[in-house]
């Protein structure tokens, strides 16, 4: 069983303090060899959104079940929300707020009480559905982002941000919805590239690709419990990265360059359409190490909107295709970076007939130089 080694120490000096107020009147103490040692608290997390993530929000009670599982028992969930049922012994604090726009929890200024209420050493966000659905620009949640992000490290300087691209919607009163994701998510890993630090990294967790509207939804926004199971699950591998980490800079736990979350062999990938035409379009993907550390190799997945598939790529090795996703690796030569360096491969895509404007969701993982 591992313990959670992202840990906060609190101590109460009382025999300090009654020592102070005793020795005028010439009290003392002797040393006590068997004192007891200082005790931690537990590591905060604050899950933060709208109603995916808070009404009910049954994926965190499955990913507070997963962590404990793992042998992250020092944990607390907080929040100034309570748990809303699920059928599943959890700690069911949260900062889910039904109907709530990531833009106006920034600009009526919301978050920093409920970061002071809570006091979260690590934040896990899916954030921006309603902004979505509302037609509000990528750029404009993304100028929220940053802002919450912010507000996060100054609430605490070493704050660890888990940012999902969001999970897909597809609702029948909103037939722009479903691209209109697309394209937020598309923008995130980029904008976490320059977001993040190396003392309050932000980490990307993919929440989008392999969750169906159809079948994990049922209203085509809210998950089910087949699409709360998907969520946990891909929450669940970068929260125990960061909780099996510790702290940034921690003494007793530097880490080793390529651990999960390690900042030490970070890559982003971003998309952006070159050409289209009927059937099909040409787009170039950028890959930027976006550590402090040179990496040897990188990987991206592509994930193209509305039904397209890759079919030819330059500049990179097109690799196995499944369910629509694209693996490409570097060329060799251009797969060594330094850091803030980049490379761009290009690619053909197919598209059906009813195919709207290019996109693509893209991630990146590099390989650390030895």
């Amino acid at each position: 069983m591992r313990g959670t080694r992202l840990l906060r120490l609190r101590t109460v000096p009382l025999l300090g303090l009654l020592a102070a107020l005793l020795l005028p009147l010439g009290v003392t103490f002797a040393p006590d060899a068997t004192a007891a040692p200082a005790a931690t608290a537990p590591v905060r997390i604050m899950p933060l959104g709208d109603s995916i993530t808070g009404s009910p929000g049954c994926w965190r009670a499955l990913l507070w079940n997963r962590l404990l599982d793992a042998g992250h028992t020092d944990i607390d969930f907080v929040g100034t929300l309570p748990a809303q049922g699920c059928g599943v012994e959890h700690d069911g604090d949260n900062e889910g707020h039904g109907g709530e726009l990531v833009t106006n929890v920034a600009d009526q200024n919301l978050l920093p009480a409920r970061l002071a209420a809570g006091q979260p050493d690590i934040v896990v966000m899916h954030f921006g559905t309603n902004d979505v659905w509302s037609g509000i620009s990528p750029d404009r949640i993304l100028a929220a982002y940053t802002r919450l992000v912010t507000q996060m490290r100054e609430s605490d300087p070493d704050m660890r941000v888990l940012v999902a691209q969001i999970i897909p919607m597809n609702p029948s009163t909103c037939a722009a919805c479903a691209q209109r994701v697309a394209d937020l998510n598309a923008r995130i890993p980029a904008w976490a590239a320059t977001t993040t630090t190396s003392r309050s990294p932000v980490t990307v967790v993919d929440q989008w690709t392999g969750f169906d509207t159809a079948t994990d939804t049922y209203d085509g926004v809210h998950p089910n419990a087949a699409g709360n199971e998907k969520i946990a699950a891909r929450w669940f591998p970068a929260l125990d990265a960061v909780l099996t980490e510790g702290v940034p800079g921690d003494p007793e736990d530097p880490g080793d360059p390529g651990d999960p979350g390690d900042p030490g062999s970070v890559c982003t990938a971003s998309f952006r359409a070159v050409n289209g035409w009927q059937g099909g379009y040409q787009a170039e993907v950028t890959v930027r190490n976006a550590s402090a550390a040179p990496v040897s190799g990188w990987t991206v997945r592509i994930t193209p909107s509305d039904g397209a598939r890759v079919t030819q790529v330059w500049n990179g090795t097109l690799g196995a295709t499944a369910d629509g996703t694209a693996t490409v690796t570097d060329a060799g030569w251009n797969g060594a970076l330094a850091p803030g360096a980049s490379a761009t491969f290009g690619l053909i895509a197919s598209t059906p007939a009813t195919a709207g404007t290019p996109s693509a969701t893209v991630t990146c993982t590099a390989t650390p130089a030895s």
